[in-house]
């Protein structure tokens, strides 16, 4: 029987070796593959998108049904405070994703991280849908409530970091703003998604059946909308600038010490950074939503309205202002930006006060500019404050602390503070020290940046 010759050079190189070369050869094909900046910032607003429905239409519940369906035997006033209670319990959970999932997506990769913070919210969120009340299991019923918040809580604070990495990693230098705007926009489009849905189900529910079980059918929706996510999500590539970090054997055994050590003072300016637009946005999201409906009176419709209008005028509002980013610098339009969100919050309950469609629109639209302004570029700004193989781990960190103390107790805080009070001008008092703050934060940043280029 005739054997093959064997080459000489062949016969030098172990089957390990073999395998190695192989493996070699696959990545170096896959990153010779052109990678389209556009179609990984896409699948990142696709999937955020996801993951901020899941998440808002939590809120818009706790606001709406959640006090009187898991916590009866409280007053109106309590049974709300209670339900966003449960609402901030996410954002307790979200530096535990953060941190976590920053480990392993500075280890292992941004992608895995992502599919897996997609379907742990996919999963909570549909057993919020399944849950039953406590008619019927007691207490039972709000300690499961907060049990899958905080499953939810885990999911989007592993998810914030991946998405934004993936969209900036892939980005040329010239445009790391305007992708990185893409995650970004995932929270108003979630928004906006969650508002269509919530509209159409108080519309085909009308009444004591919504309560009773339409309001189940936005988050058994979300079942289906994860599918998608996952779909898209799979379908892109892994960070080139986390994959030359694998390559080169740079990354670190333990990213969140290394964080913790070398940039902390980047983590305390990233969460004073995003604590104005977090704060902000979670009381135009959430609280104004149970204002609207239970201190002025108006009707749900009217309210889930008025947020829609909201949430699309952000939605474009964020690309925009990253490409003035990128034109004229991030740290200027953030500065400018959140001056007029800073104004803007003495005039945004007076208006919301008067009761007046109109004016509330108007109130609602000024602080969906500004939001977008200060948003959009947050994301490249706050990447590039960490070096590669930390990055995701520092990003999250500065991220999800910014969010426990921004919109992590905003709605309680606001409806506390009007409860106590029976005014707003104490809740407006609160959105312009916050804003403030921001301000100030984003000013050190500047300045460290100018200090590096000097």
């Amino acid at each position: 029987m005739a054997v093959a010759p064997v080459h000489p050079v062949c016969a030098l190189i172990s089957p390990q070796e073999h395998r190695v070369a192989a493996t070699t050869r696959t990545r170096l094909s896959a990153q010779e593959r052109p990678i389209s900046p556009l179609k990984v910032a896409s699948a990142s607003f696709v999937g955020t998108a996801i993951e901020w429905y899941d998440y808002f239409i939590y809120g818009m519940a706790a606001g709406i049904v959640f006090g009187p369906l898991f916590f009866p035997a409280f007053s109106p006033t309590a049974g709300t405070l209670a339900a966003f209670a449960t609402f901030s319990v996410g954002f307790l959970a979200r530096p535990l994703g953060g941190v976590v999932m920053g480990h392993f997506g500075d280890k292992i990769g941004r992608k895995s991280m992502l599919v897996t913070s997609l379907l742990l919210m996919g999963l909570a969120t549909a057993g919020v849908g399944l849950l039953p009340t406590y008619e019927t299991i007691g207490v039972w019923a709000p300690i499961l409530l907060v049990a899958l918040r905080f499953v939810q809580g885990i999911g989007v604070g592993g998810e914030w970091g991946g998405a934004v990495l993936m969209a900036v990693e892939h980005a040329p230098p010239e445009k790391r703003c305007f992708y990185g705007s893409f995650p970004q926009m995932g929270v108003p489009g979630g928004l906006l998604l969650a508002n269509v849905v919530f509209l159409t189900a108080t519309g085909v529910f009308p009444g004591d059946a919504f309560t009773a079980w339409g309001w189940r059918i936005p988050f058994l929706l979300s079942a289906l909308l994860v599918v998608v996510g996952l779909a898209i999500r799979f379908s892109v590539d892994e960070s080139p600038e986390f994959t030359k970090v694998k390559d080169e054997g740079n990354d670190e055994r333990l990213p969140l010490i290394t964080v913790l050590r070398e940039h902390p003072r980047q983590v305390l300016l990233a969460a004073g950074g995003f604590l104005g637009n977090n704060t902000i946005g979670y009381l135009f999201m959430a609280y104004l939503l149970s204002y609207g409906t239970k201190t002025l009176g108006l009707s749900r419709t009217t309210m889930l309205t008025t947020t829609l209008i909201g949430a699309a005028a952000w939605l474009v509002v964020i690309p925009w202002a990253s490409r003035l980013a990128d034109r004229h610098g991030r740290e200027k339009v953030l500065l400018l930006g959140s001056c007029g969100l800073s104004a803007w919050m003495f005039a945004l309950f007076p208006l919301v006060d008067t009761a007046n469609a109109t004016l509330i629109i108007v109130a609602v639209l000024g602080a969906a500019f500004f939001l977008g302004v200060t948003y959009g570029p947050l994301a490249a700004l706050i990447s590039d404050l960490f070096a590669t193989r930390v990055r995701y781990s520092g990003a999250s960190l500065g991220y999800q602390i910014g969010s426990i103390l921004g919109g992590g107790i905003a709605p309680t805080l606001a409806t506390a503070l009007y409860a106590t009070t029976g005014s707003s001008t104490p809740v407006t008092a609160y959105l312009v020290a916050v804003s403030l703050l921001s301000l100030g934060c984003l000013a050190l940043i500047a300045r460290d940046q100018q200090k590096l280029t000097l």
